[in-house]
């Protein structure tokens, strides 16, 4: 990554295994696809009713050449898990990113409006 990974952790208590699994995770990304510019990673409990158990919020903001992939996983009742699913789905859309800058997704040349237009391109 060419810019530190920033990692926020709010309404829980900070652990250094929690933010060690987060820089481990990150690096994954990094060894997979070596264009990221920047990775920002927030992990919050969102303020709910009492009634439900204590649910956690990751999100996940990954720069990269031509945009930024945005990741947000609500309601896993386990930080690692919700971690787990916030970076597999990080990592699929960076796949997918990836294949769009290769070219080997499929664009599609919009249909003719007309007759007039379909007799122009043939």
């Amino acid at each position: 990554m060419k810019i530190p990974l920033q990692i926020t952790i709010r309404d829980i208590e900070h652990s250094e295994a929690l933010e060690t699994h987060i820089r481990d995770k990150a690096k994954k990304l990094d060894e997979f696809f070596d264009h990221i510019m920047s990775c920002r990673v927030v992990v919050e409990v969102p303020h709910k009713h009492q009634h439900q158990g204590k649910l956690f919020n990751v999100r996940i903001d990954i720069g990269v050449p031509g945009g930024e992939i945005v990741v947000n996983r609500d309601h896993a009742e386990d930080v690692y898990v919700a971690l787990r699913d916030a970076f597999d789905a990080a990592k699929r859309k960076i796949e997918d990113h990836a294949r769009k800058i290769r070219g080997d997704i499929k664009t599609h040349q919009p249909k003719p409006q007309n007759e007039a237009d379909e007799l122009a391109t043939e």
